[in-house]
């Protein structure tokens, strides 16, 4: 059988895109696989520098000391066979995740030329960002948004119907309100779950960072831009992108971004050419917009464009129902991780908790537990184990309540708090009870006088 006869055919039957480069980097050879991954057709392609691919592993590999040789790939002495994941480039400008694998070829040692396969990763890219948003999930709750009230079953059944819509969301709602899980959310239950989901905290960058964030640079773009670079939109093509605390965006920056929002359309910094994507926006923040349009820091016409379904997160004041069931939930990972047996709250701080107003919301009840988990040992979370600011506030707010100029109120309260504390063997449920009070108050009382229990029972 005549091998040479078949080769065309050979190679087009590979998936991985294939290359043969001359020693002098020209194109020689690609197969059908290369034509689908690339853009380019073979009359294209073949004749054309390598570096028209822009790889940026390439960019690195070309900066070679010796000028006989323009790339580091023909210095191999042997037939080793090299495996790198870069950036390529297509023919439409956009940039597509690829393992490159490169080797020499020789006759009669001799420099041939290389070949090169390229394996398309944007699956494997895509599947990265899922697995980060399952890692912030778990079997509770809906995408481990936690509660049964019904503000709670209101932002369910929003996250739902906003999902099928690629309409732009905008989520609201204080901080530690779980903005975030409800982005993810919205992506995992929506109609581009098999998208990518793309996101970025738009509070944490300059404005030259965050314009290279979001649409990506071409290389000598500005100082540091050493090779190409795609941006957030450009990753999250067909999918979700994410911008958290979109407030603190600057105006120049929010102009661009109303451009890709109505065109569909941008380049790169430092390019011309221009780049489509198919984005479903998500946005978010805790910041008044209304206020910032007033005050000129923010577009009235950027506000329109991505406020069209807006999500509304209670704060955890207004859903202190779902406290207990936020508790046991974080306090079963707690238990997970650290392998302590804490059995849950006593009674005395599960009142605190909801007596507390949570300015931190569902974080700041979930870092007190993680302190709790700390400080007590493998039994029940009493308020001594809880964070001071915790239970500071909540003994000014009991000392406030109960706070007399007359002296003599003190005494009777003291006498008042001991004589119930007898009556009731020192139950100081039911020593509440008696006094119409809550078992918080009975404890602030009892620190507040100095009142020790074993005393008070043994007199």
């Amino acid at each position: 059988m005549d091998k040479n006869a078949y080769w065309e055919k050979i190679v087009n039957t590979i998936n991985d895109g294939l290359m043969l480069i001359n020693p002098d980097g020209t194109i020689k050879m690609v197969n059908r696989a290369f034509e689908t991954l690339t853009g380019y057709s073979a009359e294209e392609i073949i004749g054309e520098s390598c570096k028209i691919l822009g790889c940026d592993i390439c960019e690195t590999a070309r900066r070679t000391k010796n000028k006989k040789i323009w790339c580091k790939m023909f210095e191999i002495e042997h037939n080793e066979i090299r495996k790198n994941r870069c950036r390529m480039k297509r023919k439409d400008g956009s940039f597509i995740p690829v393992l490159k694998t490169a080797s020499i070829l020789r006759d009669d040692n001799k420099l041939v030329g290389v070949v090169e396969t390229l394996t398309d990763l944007s699956e494997l890219a895509m599947l990265d960002e899922k697995v980060h948003i399952f890692s912030k999930q778990s079997s509770d709750g809906f995408s481990n948004l936690i509660g049964s009230s019904e503000k709670m079953k209101s932002v369910f059944d929003m996250i739902r119907k906003a999902g099928e819509s690629n309409a732009p969301v905008m989520i609201l709602g204080e901080s530690g309100t779980g903005k975030e899980l409800v982005a993810g959310a919205l992506h995992l239950h929506g109609s581009r779950k098999k998208g990518p989901f793309i996101q970025l905290n738009c509070a944490a960058l300059n404005e030259t960072v965050l314009e290279s964030e979001l649409f990506g640079h071409v290389k000598g773009a500005f100082t540091g831009a050493y090779s190409h670079r795609i941006g957030r939109f450009e990753a999250a093509n067909h999918g979700d992108f994410f911008l958290d605390e979109i407030g603190d965006i600057p105006l120049s920056i929010q102009t661009k971004l109303l451009r890709v929002l109505e065109s569909g359309q941008f380049e790169r910094v430092g390019d011309i050419t221009p780049i489509k994507v198919d984005v479903r926006i998500i946005t978010a923040t805790n910041k008044n917009l209304e206020e910032l349009i007033e005050n000129g820091a923010f577009r009235q016409d950027l506000f329109f464009r991505i406020n069209v379904i807006p999500i509304n997160l209670p704060s955890l004041r207004e859903r202190k129902e779902d406290i207990p069931l936020l508790t046991s939930h974080f306090i079963q990972h707690l238990k997970k991780e650290t392998g302590k047996q804490i059995k849950g709250l006593s009674n005395s701080a599960m009142e605190l908790f909801m007596d507390y107003n949570w300015p931190g919301n569902v974080r700041e009840l979930k870092n007190a537990l993680e302190y709790a988990f700390v400080t007590a040992g493998n039994s029940v979370i009493e308020l001594e184990h809880l964070p001071r600011k915790v239970t500071s506030n909540l003994k000014l707010k009991a000392d406030s309540d109960f706070l007399e100029s007359n002296e003599n109120v003190y005494v009777d309260e003291k006498s008042e708090l001991i004589n119930a504390l007898k009556r009731t063997g020192g139950n100081q449920t039911k020593a509440a009870e008696l006094l119409n009070i809550n078992r918080v108050t009975v404890w602030n009382r009892m620190r507040k006088y100095g009142i020790d229990l074993k005393k008070v029972l043994s007199v």
